[in-house]
């Protein structure tokens, strides 16, 4: 069980972030920042052929749409989900893996500015 609540560093331009659990079952929690901006979802399954963990981040803001100027709650999310088989790799090996997914990301060939530019 992670803890509660999950304290967060400010890392520029993010704040610091309190995640508080509203909801909690055996395999997933949902949680909040007390201001309700951002939302963490963790959740995990198990199957004969392996494990699946789920994180997903929520931002959301209230924005004016820029046709009819009415100002309504718009949110944007940030996912990750991890498969892992039920053999062939260890922990070890999946944070690896981890590790490479955040490196080629934060590369300069392939970085977020470029992939949420539509580069593929």
């Amino acid at each position: 069980m992670l803890t509660d609540p999950i304290a967060v560093a400010a890392n520029a331009p993010t704040p610091a972030l309190s995640f508080v659990m509203i909801q909690q079952d055996g395999l997933g929690s949902q949680r909040r920042d007390p201001t309700g901006v951002y939302a963490l979802v963790i959740n995990h399954s198990t199957s004969k052929s392996g494990d699946r963990h789920y994180v997903k981040l929520t931002q959301t803001v209230n924005a004016t749409n820029p046709y009819n100027a009415l100002v309504t709650p718009q949110s944007a999310s940030v996912s990750v989900s991890i498969a892992k088989p039920a053999f062939g790799f260890d922990d070890a090996a999946l944070l690896a893996l981890w590790q490479a997914i955040l490196d080629a990301i934060s590369s300069a060939d392939a970085g977020m500015d470029r992939i949420i530019g539509f580069e593929s």
